[in-house]
């Protein structure tokens, strides 16, 4: 592995752009552990949920769901993420296709966001991830 991150310590921005929801349980965990890690390296780490996603944040989902049988829940990866200093935005265009509002995200949330937020977060990232 290079070790370009040592010696580039510029501020990093990086977004990852999560469309995985809970059809998908095992694509739903390394997002979540990922922006931890960049989170520690120092990176300034920034989640956008939209699509399927968005059921993720449900207050009941992310407590119920593992990315593999017997792995950790879900919600214990958005907790690692939120406590290394990532900030987690949720679509609010997707929302109502998913029959979800706002009061029923859970409380790890940071933003409930337009399209055009996302739109600005991605032409200001550094770095940007899909999942």
């Amino acid at each position: 592995m290079s070790s370009n991150y040592l010696e580039d310590q510029e501020e990093k921005t990086v977004v990852i752009v999560m469309t995985s929801g809970p059809s998908t349980p095992h694509r739903c965990a390394t997002p979540f552990y990922l922006g931890a890690l960049l989170s520690s390296m120092d990176a300034e780490v920034k989640i956008f949920c939209t699509m399927e996603a968005v059921k993720l944040m449900e207050q009941g989902t992310p407590e119920n769901l593992s990315a593999m049988a017997g792995g950790k829940r879900i919600i214990d990866f958005i907790r690692d993420a939120k406590n290394a200093g990532v900030e987690l935005h949720v679509c609010r265009p997707a929302l109502p296709g998913y029959e979800l509002v706002p009061q029923q995200l859970i409380p790890e949330v940071d933003t409930v966001a337009s399209a055009g937020d996302l739109a600005d977060l991605i032409l200001s990232a550094d770095r940007l991830l899909f999942f």
